[in-house]
């Protein structure tokens, strides 16, 4: 994990505190949303300290977002929250103590003062996990995206299918602190954005709050999955009853699972194969341009090898069909992909854009396919809850980093006043940096979830 070194893993150790932290030690109160599991050795792992995160947002996962918006959500303080982030970003969140139910660290506030902080959430109980593990062990992709430290959409919507709900939703994250606040207060408040580093790298933890570790739950799952399978093992014909009809009743068939489950997929290819080598030139007969053909050739090749790859990444049967390309994006992508010069040439004749419009659109694609060359010509006006959530990351951007760029919106653009730079809002909440050259706007690097990060990105230093 990224920053964080596992401390402990084990019984919990209820009843220790550090000397001069305000407020009781992780065993003081007991917890308001107690466990399903009953009493017995409870588990519990301790993660040291992150160092801070300047310049980057808090949660790069889906679910580490919807980890957020269930905080952000909940609170009733805007203020308090962007305190809490200061405090998070200023690396001001001890070592996280992570048990079902409950999260806790000692939180310095800034006047140095430690605070003990907590925030609860329920456990699961045991009918709601027995329900949750057959979700996942249903399908095998789920328990591979797990074990790689992901977790797909559909899991969860899976999950919520049979009434469990994984992630937290509105007022589901309480806080106590010993700052006696009643509501969430900063220090809760840095305590969560922390978790949604440690969440964006184990989606584990998540279950270990809800009730089990991850051995247990990897455990439970693998012993589901060889029972499941064993029920499609078919019986050996010898012993199967002399009379036995052929076929099964309607209703066991209805009863069961599922299909047995599919051969294993074929292996990855290490890298595209390459096309044969077409030799004449130009046929003048029939307009062959055998340098097309042979990038053509290789084009299909190299996507065929990543289509693969993709099919076999984990979570991919619940991954968006996506769109198909229009001949403009077409146009990009192959211009993109680095032709001959002839085919280049060609290209650019063809598409009914001028070289420049050309060039621009091929450095967008650069950075982020389709996607990016939308940022690059689609300018949107974000609805008034799209409208304040940018505002938000704006406002945090630079709390803690100095003082902010003066910016100049219109639509879903800001501008950097006097400076050349401008970040560009996408539809998915991801932010776009972009440099003026020659009078024009070009795109300057990846997308990022914070606009400060785009803006520092190498590409966009003016």
């Amino acid at each position: 994990m990224s920053g964080a070194e596992y401390v402990h893993d084990g019984p919990g150790r209820d009843g220790a505190r550090a000397d001069g932290v305000r407020g009781g030690g992780p065993g003081d109160s007991g917890s308001r949303r107690g466990g399903a599991d009953g009493d017995g050795a409870r588990p519990e792992r301790t993660l040291t300290a992150l160092p801070p995160a300047r310049g980057r947002g808090f949660a790069r996962t889906w679910w580490g977002q919807a980890w957020l918006k269930a905080l952000e959500d909940t609170a009733l303080d805007g203020g308090q929250l962007r305190r809490g982030r200061g405090h998070a970003r200023q690396g001001a969140v001890g070592a996280v103590c992570v048990r079902p139910g409950r999260i806790t660290a000692v939180v310095r506030d800034r006047d140095r003062t430690p605070y003990r902080s907590d925030v609860l959430l329920r456990e699961f109980t045991g009918a709601e996990w027995d329900r949750l593990l057959e979700a996942v062990a249903d399908r095998s992709g789920h328990i591979a995206a797990l074990l790689d430290r992901d977790m797909p959409p559909q899991l969860a919507e899976d999950a919520a299918a049979v009434g469990v709900e994984l992630l937290p939703g509105t007022g589901d994250l309480e806080p106590e602190c010993g700052c006696e606040a009643w509501d969430h207060c900063p220090h809760t408040a840095a305590l969560c954005y922390q978790l949604a580093r440690l969440l964006d790298e184990d989606p584990f933890l998540l279950l270990l709050m809800r009730g089990r570790a991850e051995r247990e739950v990897l455990d439970e799952l693998q012993a589901r999955s060889t029972a499941r399978a064993a029920r499609h093992v078919p019986r050996a014909a010898e012993d199967a009853p002399p009379s036995a009809p052929e076929g099964v009743p309607a209703r066991e068939a209805f009863a069961a699972p599922g299909p047995p489950p599919l051969p294993a997929p074929p292996p990855a290819v290490a890298a595209p194969g390459r096309p044969p080598a077409l030799t004449g030139g130009t046929d003048p007969a029939g307009g062959l341009d055998v340098a097309a053909l042979e990038f053509l050739a290789a084009d299909a090749a190299v996507r065929a090898q990543r289509l693969l790859a993709e099919a076999l990444a984990p979570g991919h049967a619940a991954s968006p069909v996506p769109a198909a390309l229009t001949v403009w994006q077409d146009t990009v992508r192959l211009t993109a992909a680095g032709p001959p010069a002839p085919v280049a040439a060609r290209l650019a004749a063809a598409c009914g854009r001028d070289r420049t419009d050309l060039a621009r659109a091929v450095r967008a694609w650069q950075q982020g396919g389709a996607a990016a060359l939308t940022v690059l010509e689609a300018e949107w006006t974000p609805d008034p809850e799209a409208l304040a959530r940018a505002r938000l990351r704006l406002a945090a951007a630079w709390e803690d980093d100095g003082p902010a760029p003066r910016l100049r919106a219109t639509a879903n653009r800001w501008t950097v006043v006097g400076a050349g730079l401008q970040v560009r809002y996408g539809r998915d909440g991801r932010w776009w940096p972009y440099r003026k050259e020659r009078g024009r706007w070009w795109p300057a690097g990846p997308a990022a979830t914070d606009p400060a990060a785009a803006l520092a990105m190498p590409g966009s230093d003016g």
